[in-house]
């Protein structure tokens, strides 16, 4: 469970470097496999074979001086191997070998000296730094010094660099073609899920065109239709919620009509007291129908938001401590987001003497905070008042508290820009609503 847990760490997580990496990893794979067996089964057979031939005209030459029985003879046994056996020899008559010179290594003369060992079996030393095309070849004779010149070329086969580099030019090439037709296969991908982002965060007016695969045509359908179901749902929820609650605002204003033409009693106060209360659920019924809107999202600056709605309250609560980072611009539906600050705010002034009100931008996000000292909700009911018309206190009266709309509305709206509220224990003692918002 570690190993497959560090794995993921390791493996990126993005699609396309991801998919490149299943292109690479294979062709880089039988790349090396490639070169291995090429040089092992190719490069070192040829080159041996090369070395064995060298090593053979050689013998075959020491043959002939060996058989020679005058300078004559010697003389056209080595221009019989210039003409013939393709090496430039040259006899050093009186000479010894000097088997302290030092020999050089690599592939070619390790062949060669083994070739040479097994056909010639006799003294010899390879100097291959004296020329730089050539290799020498020196070896003891009985009275001389037999100094063979062979073309560099005749020992070692250039195809194998050529060889080489094709495999790879060409493996570049496919590489970068791949990388290039690559990003056109996941640039659709990259525009649904932005086009999914903004319709998440409230933003219909992102334009998204089906191209590509044909599984990510039709996932890029699936979303346009989806997106249009959920449109087509909201505008008829909102459209219900609207008329509703303006229906309801006629016979209410008949009922007060009729209540204010009747004798003042202790029926009549709590008649009107009654319908105040409905007309304010009423007015909550139109906030929430509202906050259902096709309002389009604008730059807004936070901190003008934030001392606005703190200066609009000023006049019933002066003590209202604002802190704000600064420079909070985002882009948001205004008057939805204004709407669900303002009832947060109101919660605060309802139950509590000390509000505080701080923002800040923390990486990709937006923190808002408003803390009061009031009495706090339980840990149990923080998730509970969300709900649509819950109320902590059902023995109160509306005089004094709401309808249980208000967190509704407001986590509503938050969560319609792609944000969240969530509810916690203040510094003060009392409730801390924390709202996030995508920077």
């Amino acid at each position: 469970m570690a190993k497959l847990v560090s794995l993921k760490r390791i493996v990126p997580r993005g699609l396309f470097v991801r998919s490149l990496l299943l292109m690479a990893i294979p062709l880089v794979v039988v790349q090396i496999v490639v070169v291995v067996v090429f040089y092992d089964l190719h490069l070192e057979k040829v080159t041996e074979r090369l070395a064995n031939a060298v090593a053979g005209e050689t013998a075959t030459l020491i043959d002939l001086l060996d058989r020679a029985h005058d300078e004559f003879e010697r003389a056209s046994a080595l221009a019989l191997a210039r003409d013939r056996l393709d090496i430039d020899p040259r006899l050093i008559d009186g000479a010894l070998l000097d088997l302290t010179v030092a020999e050089g290594e690599g592939l070619v003369v390790s062949n060669l000296r083994q070739a040479l060992s097994e056909r010639v079996r006799r003294a010899f030393v390879i100097d291959d730094e004296s020329l730089p095309r050539d290799v020498i070849v020196r070896i003891g004779l009985d009275d001389a010094v037999l100094e063979v010149v062979v073309r560099r070329e005749r020992l070692f086969s250039g195809t194998a660099y050529v060889t080489l580099l094709w495999m790879v030019g060409t493996s570049i090439l496919l590489m970068g073609l791949a990388v290039h037709f690559l990003r056109k296969q996941v640039r659709p991908l990259l525009l649904l899920a932005e086009a999914a982002e903004a319709f998440g965060t409230g933003r219909i007016d992102v334009e998204l065109v089906p191209h590509g695969a044909r599984e990510v045509r039709r996932a890029a359908h699936a979303f346009l239709a989806m997106r249009e179901r959920i449109q087509r749902q909201v505008q008829q929820r909102t459209m219900m919620l609207a008329d509703v609650s303006h229906d309801l605002r006629t016979p209410l204003t008949r009922m007060k009509l009729e209540l204010a033409m009747m004798p003042t009693s202790d029926t009549t106060e709590n008649l009107d007291a009654e319908v105040r209360t409905m007309e304010r659920m009423v007015e909550e019924y139109l906030a929430f129908a509202r906050g259902e809107g096709t309002e389009s999202p604008t730059p807004t600056d936070l901190d003008a938001m934030l001392a606005n709605l703190v200066e609009r309250t000023g006049a019933r609560r002066p003590d209202i401590a604002l802190q704000s980072s600064g420079k909070l611009t985002v882009e948001v539906r205004r008057d939805l987001l204004r709407r669900a600050l303002g009832n947060l705010l109101d919660n605060a002034l309802r139950h509590g003497r000390r509000i505080a009100i701080s923002a800040w931008r923390h990486g990709r996000t937006i923190e808002i905070v408003v803390d009061d000292d009031g009495p706090g909700i339980p840990e149990a009911e923080r998730e509970a008042v969300f709900r649509p018309f819950f109320r902590l206190d059902e023995a109160r009266g509306v005089e004094t508290g709401s309808v249980g709309l208000g967190l509704t509305i407001a986590r509503d709206a938050v969560r319609r820009h792609g944000g969240d509220l969530t509810l916690g224990q203040a510094p003060m003692g009392g409730l801390r609503a924390r709202v996030t918002l995508p920077a």
